[in-house]
């Protein structure tokens, strides 16, 4: 599958591009949660039970799920997918998009028939109903009444709704559904590595309702996530002033890169404020100028008038960002007269 953030790939690409590359191409934050200290027996000792159940506690109370009862925590949202597909028999799943093209593999692998539809009310004839929110790439919100719509009609004939919720940390909270799993019918996925830019550690939760939480929680028996998963995600979940300080400088970081993207006339068509969704003509020439810079964006071989962009990371990254933009608008504008001539 094409996915952002080889840096192998790049290296493929752009063999001659300035090293080290300033990887745009995900949408994981930058400015990840500070690093600490392990304790010695996260790595020597298998996990504590004890502990597994703080970490649920805390993503209850952080996600706003009904109770840990409804938590089930996994080594990352990935391996949760075909899981979560499998749990109804196979039959026609429908997927929301354009969008994160794993959701469609994992429903396949389950033995669903997939399909991908643009219409929201098209997803009211699935069995499994699959859906981003907010999207990726472009940002997309479905309401939560229109949601909770969908999850009634679907639980009512036995059909399940998944919502991936993986950046929903940075969204409008208010319409997420991970309050609403107790009625059944519904699975919220949330992922921990893309707020917290700790995408490495592999952490990620289902919410559902019991019964489906226990299913999960059985598949994965005992020691799921690692110990020092649980130490990064126990603390970084709890830790609600870097939370909110952080949605704060991801939104002015949003707005800055907006700004100069505008600068050399990109528009910024959506997006969340961990990524941009962009719109040109010429995303080919974009993607391949700031690639020969050692700058990496995301770029989709299905749509290729549309990229995405993730935040620059330190001021060093701004200025080759902004170097290289201007070179590729110069060149731009240059190729322009020449055709006016």
């Amino acid at each position: 599958m094409d996915h952002g953030g080889s840096l192998g790939r790049a290296r493929a690409l752009f063999p001659n591009a300035l090293l080290p590359f300033v990887d745009l191409s995900t949408g994981i934050n930058p400015h990840s949660y500070p690093l600490f200290d392990l304790p010695a027996t996260s790595l020597s000792r298998l996990p504590e039970t004890g502990r597994g159940r703080e970490l649920t506690e805390i993503a209850a109370s952080t996600y706003g799920a009904p109770s840990p009862a409804n938590v089930v925590a996994a080594p990352g949202t990935q391996i949760l997918l075909p899981r979560v597909a499998s749990l109804i028999r196979p039959g026609k799943a429908l997927v929301l998009g354009p969008t994160y093209a794993e959701h469609a593999r994992a429903a396949a692998i389950a033995g669903h028939e997939v399909s991908g539809v643009s219409d929201f009310a098209a997803l009211a004839d699935a069995d499994l109903a699959i859906i981003v929110n907010p999207n990726n790439p472009d940002g997309r919100v479905i309401e939560r009444d229109r949601l909770l719509v969908l999850a009634a009609g679907l639980r009512a004939r036995g059909g399940l709704l998944v919502v991936d919720e993986a950046f929903m940390d940075v969204g409008p909270r208010e319409h997420s559904l991970a309050g609403d799993v107790g009625q059944g019918g519904i699975v919220v996925l949330r992922s921990f590595g893309k707020f917290f830019g700790l995408a490495g550690v592999r952490l990620g939760f289902a919410l559902s309702d019991t019964p489906t939480v226990d299913l999960l929680e059985t598949q994965f028996g005992p020691w799921a996530v690692a110990g020092p998963a649980l130490e990064y995600g126990i603390r970084a979940l709890a830790d609600i002033g870097w939370q909110d300080a952080m949605r704060i400088s991801l939104a002015e970081a949003s707005a800055r890169l907006d700004a100069l993207f505008g600068r050399f006339g990109v528009s910024v068509a959506g997006g969340t404020t961990l990524f941009r969704y962009l719109g040109l003509a010429d995303a080919a020439g974009l993607f391949s100028a700031l690639g020969e810079h050692g700058i990496l964006l995301r770029h989709f071989s299905d749509r290729p008038h549309v990229l995405r962009a993730g935040l620059p990371g330190s001021d060093e990254e701004w200025r080759r960002l902004e170097f290289a933009l201007a070179g590729w608008a110069s060149r731009r504008d240059d190729g322009a007269r020449e055709i006016a001539r």
